[in-house]
């Protein structure tokens, strides 16, 4: 199916049946989400994989009741960096250059024109430009899922401090900004399965300026 298929038919499921998926379908959701393209290729997030009943239902309790959180197969939580330092902005840049095998003279002034900029900035301010880069990995997860066959629910509505307390994130200098249940629909319980996907008219969406 094409892109727009997915996207025409993935929804955000409702009810989940516990069925197990494949490691090999989740390992190419955690691909999709690593190949995200982030603001300077910073990719300024972690995400956790949880499968252990007793944290997925430590989460439930924080996440409104909300049953996806422990029916799920796979709860895959992102995590933005807290605040963008000189160390984690020096490994991305770094790294590319010993993946890429040489230096590039705009690229290591692009280097410093982020050290002298990021580091100084509100921590706060920073957190929410991570943060934002979470939701485009968010994206590629959820059409990856679709791709696989698979299920999600795309998750704002959780205490992200106590979540951030039950996986102790900020003992690794991360905030929690999403999370995202993975599994396989439970069609006999899930009032949103058969029910006609609803979007705005093109019109009332796009502005076109020419």
């Amino acid at each position: 199916m094409s892109f727009l298929e997915k996207l025409r038919e993935r929804y955000a499921t409702k009810a989940m049946n516990g069925e197990v998926v494949p490691q090999e379908k989740i390992d190419n959701i955690l691909e999709a989400i690593r190949l995200t393209p982030t603001s300077s290729g910073l990719q300024p997030f972690e995400v956790m994989v949880i499968t252990n009943q007793e944290i997925k239902a430590e989460i439930r309790k924080i996440a409104w009741n909300q049953s996806q959180v422990t029916d799920c197969s796979h709860l895959i939580v992102f995590a933005a960096w807290d605040n963008y330092t000189a160390e984690r902005i020096n490994y991305m840049f770094d790294l590319t250059n010993e993946i890429r095998g040489f230096k590039n003279e705009g690229w290591e002034n692009y280097r410093q024109m982020l050290l002298g900029k990021y580091p100084q900035r509100d921590p706060e301010e920073n957190f929410e430009h991570a943060a934002k880069q979470t939701y485009i990995a968010l994206m590629s997860a959820m059409t990856q899922a679709a791709y696989e066959g698979l299920d999600s629910t795309p998750m704002g509505g959780f205490d992200p401090k106590a979540l951030d307390e039950i996986l102790g994130l900020r003992e690794k200098n991360l905030r929690s900004t999403v999370i995202l249940p993975i599994g396989y629909r439970d069609a006999d319980k899930d009032w949103l399965v058969n029910l006609v996907k609803v979007r705005k008219p093109m019109e009332d969406l796009v502005t076109i300026i020419d």
